[in-house]
């Protein structure tokens, strides 16, 4: 997951316990994340599942930079596209390289925030390879049979609630928001369950329509919707926070 810019100033390490291992255990990881978006809650099994499995993961690969995760995550999430449009079992592989790309970016923050390498130029670069492997997503929906509208808009509604809190907080906004159905972690699984979900069904036809592609259909118009009550909860949420001094200033 994406760290966020206001650096707390938690987790400092010498360059001995970055080489040697995560310095954060797992709670004081949790809570340093927490701190890094804003005050988010962690309590939800999704998110704290997630990020657990990203410490996990992290511990014995310490001594890595995030940037080759965060790279690493890029290059899979991009070749996720090639079986995605082979079709047939080889969607399969394509949802297994995007559950693997979402975990390297849970790495990258993990590493960051646990080994006290996190920056501010490393949360710039992990926001915007966040927004390039969603767009490798919704390429791979589209290849694997999905309305090209229905690709964009999934790929649309990954991007616009994190760039709706962006937004908040240059507007001085300084808390992130509620957790909603579509955070990175669900916006992984979505893309993933739905592309491998085709590769199960491929070759099978339901009233005449192939079920990798009802599937794929399926998943991205799921996806799509909940990015969409997700951006609605944040605006509503957001209604109350901008409506202090200064909210009617132009843009």
């Amino acid at each position: 997951m994406t760290t966020g810019p206001t650096d707390p100033r938690i987790g400092t390490a010498t360059s001995w316990s970055r080489m040697m291992g995560v310095v954060l255990s797992r709670d004081e990881y949790l809570a340093a994340w927490s701190r890094w978006h804003g005050g988010s809650d962690t309590s939800s099994p999704l998110v704290r599942g997630w990020l657990t499995l990203a410490h996990t993961l992290a511990r014995p690969l310490a001594g890595m930079h995030p940037a080759v995760a965060t790279a690493a995550g890029l290059l899979v999430a991009a070749a996720a596209v090639l079986p995605a449009a082979a079709g047939g079992g080889w969607l399969i592989a394509a949802g297994l390289l995007v559950g693997l790309s979402g975990l390297l970016d849970s790495l990258d923050g993990a590493l960051a925030i646990g080994a006290g390498r996190a920056s501010q130029r490393g949360y710039v670069l992990d926001s915007v390879v966040d927004r390039l492997t969603e767009v490798a997503y919704a390429a791979a929906l589209w290849g694997a049979g999905a309305p090209g509208w229905l690709a964009v808009l999934f790929g649309a509604l990954c991007w616009l609630p994190d760039y709706v809190r962006a937004r908040a907080g240059q507007a001085g906004v300084d808390r992130t928001g509620p957790i909603s159905l579509w955070e990175r972690p669900t916006r992984v699984l979505m893309a993933g369950f739905t592309l491998g979900g085709a590769g199960v069904v491929s070759g099978l036809e339901v009233r005449g329509v192939d079920g990798d592609v009802l599937t794929v259909t399926a998943g991205a118009a799921v996806g799509a919707l909940l990015g969409a009550v997700a951006t609605v909860q944040l605006g509503w949420w957001l209604r109350s926070e901008l409506a202090g001094p200064g909210a009617d200033a132009p843009g």
